[in-house]
């Protein structure tokens, strides 16, 4: 059996998913059963193009909020939180608090990068 090495590890969002999967299935002529399952559920999801996500992902990490992670960024570009209470649902269970201002700047940011 081949022993498979973790190079890198990193979080993407669901508009860079459907994009690596369109080069999949345009490499392999088609996807497996997961694949195909997985591309249904991202279509019905995915409300940015892969360009625009990783601006909305700049502008989010120019604003130099403290404590905020990767994963976190990339969630709300997947949620595409429109008000305090979708945005603050992106941070329930964690650790990591975000100030009222910054979470004022990042539905700011979301809102003018918006479709």
């Amino acid at each position: 059996m081949a022993s498979i090495k973790l190079v890198q590890e990193r979080p993407i969002s669901l508009p860079e998913l459907k994009e690596k999967l369109e080069s999949i299935e345009s490499r392999n002529k088609e996807l497996t059963f997961r694949g195909n399952k997985v591309r249904d559920y991202v279509n019905k999801l995915v409300k940015l193009d892969s360009k625009k996500s990783l601006e909305l992902k700049a502008k989010i990490e120019s604003l130099d909020i403290p404590r905020i992670k990767d994963r976190q960024i990339t969630k709300i570009i997947d949620i595409l939180p429109e008000n305090l209470d979708d945005l603050r649902a992106v941070f329930t269970g964690e650790t990591t608090t975000i100030t009222q201002e910054n979470m004022e700047k990042i539905i700011e940011a979301n809102c003018r990068s918006q479709y």
